[in-house]
């Protein structure tokens, strides 16, 4: 008798650890629109006869009840879309890889069959613009006479040849624009185009490329060709 009376206590206690170590489910602490209604009727329920809710109230509550939980569900949406333009924006940041950005830059990049490109940019009009090819000892291979232009994006092209018209290696050449500007002689900024290596979708930046000279936002870009 007393076996059976120990193995029932043992039993008990067991069941009250168990439950003790029970952990709570999380309960949804949001008001539904079943809620809502709930609390309504037990509201009319709980009312004095003698002085009926007033219908405008009930309206107005109803209205404001409907407007939150329309707003909730437009922000789920807006959720939705903002993930599915991050992907679409990921898939057509990906068709750049491998094409030519054109950003603010003294370097040129020479390929084994593609000519190198760039602009000088001019705020004014120019007398006699050239552009100057060095390699990386700083020994100019190469000079570009462009001659007089109008301000504005000045393009010239490159096709990797010295001034004996011998081919030279691919590689990283430095680009000089000078020219004359209202009788001064001056140098002048340039853009060339940069292969694009790979890119990356930045949340607070958008779409940044990346090329041998660093990473820049897509934004920054003049032209992609």
């Amino acid at each position: 008798m007393s076996n059976d009376i120990s193995g029932a206590s043992s039993t008990y206690m067991d069941n009250l650890r168990w439950q003790d170590n029970k952990v709570p489910e999380k309960k949804d602490d949001t008001l539904t629109q079943e809620d809502f209604f709930s609390l309504l009727t037990q509201q009319l329920s709980f009312q004095d006869p003698s002085k009926p809710a007033d219908n405008d109230q009930m309206i107005a509550q109803m209205t404001s009840f409907t407007m939150a939980e329309g707003i909730s569900d437009l922000n789920s949406k807006f959720d939705s879309l903002t993930a599915s333009m991050t992907s679409n924006s990921a898939l057509q940041a990906s068709t750049l890889v491998g094409k030519q950005a054109l950003l603010e830059s003294n370097m040129l990049d020479l390929n084994e069959s593609a000519n190198a490109r760039g602009s000088a940019v001019l705020e004014k009009p120019i007398d006699n613009l050239n552009i100057q090819i060095k390699d990386s000892s700083g020994q100019l291979v190469r000079t570009i006479d462009l001659g007089a232009q109008p301000a504005g994006a000045v393009r010239f092209e490159w096709d990797g040849k010295n001034k004996d018209g011998e081919r030279l290696p691919p590689g990283e050449y430095k680009v000089v624009a000078e020219g004359s500007i209202d009788g001064e002689y001056t140098s002048l900024p340039t853009a060339t185009f940069k292969n694009i290596e790979s890119v990356n979708i930045n949340s607070s930046s958008g779409i940044i490329i990346n090329t041998r000279e660093g990473a820049v936002r897509l934004t920054d870009v003049a032209e992609i060709a």
